[in-house]
């Protein structure tokens, strides 16, 4: 069983910068594949970023070139780097963790991209 656990939500002002943070426990986290997804009110969650065991990465369109996303397996975290983002950005960010038929989900920090 995997526990995840994000961080480093809040405010941010458009085209600042922010950074979550996802804490897994467990010792195969290495193994996971990662992803972050968002779900603003009143839409489906949907997927933002993900990375794979190994490192690949992909993203949804609308982050390409302004979101970046990182795994750190020695210390059981990912990241989602956010830059410049914007108020369509406003929504409540998800880690998730896959590995083969499981899937893990933290419980959400909220991000509000408002000047």
């Amino acid at each position: 069983q995997v526990q995840l656990v994000e961080s480093g939500g809040g405010l941010v002002q458009p085209g600042g910068s922010l950074r979550l943070s996802c804490a897994a426990s467990g010792s195969i986290f290495g193994f996971y594949r990662m992803g972050w997804y968002r779900q603003a009110p009143g839409s489906q969650r949907e997927l933002v970023a993900s990375i794979t065991s190994g490192g690949k990465t992909n993203y949804a369109d609308s982050v390409k070139g302004r979101f970046t996303i990182s795994r750190d397996n020695a210390k059981n975290t990912v990241y989602l780097q956010m830059n410049s983002p914007q108020p369509e950005d406003t929504a409540v960010y998800y880690c998730n963790a896959v590995l083969g038929p499981t899937s893990h989900w933290g419980q959400g920090t909220q991000v509000t991209v408002s000047s």
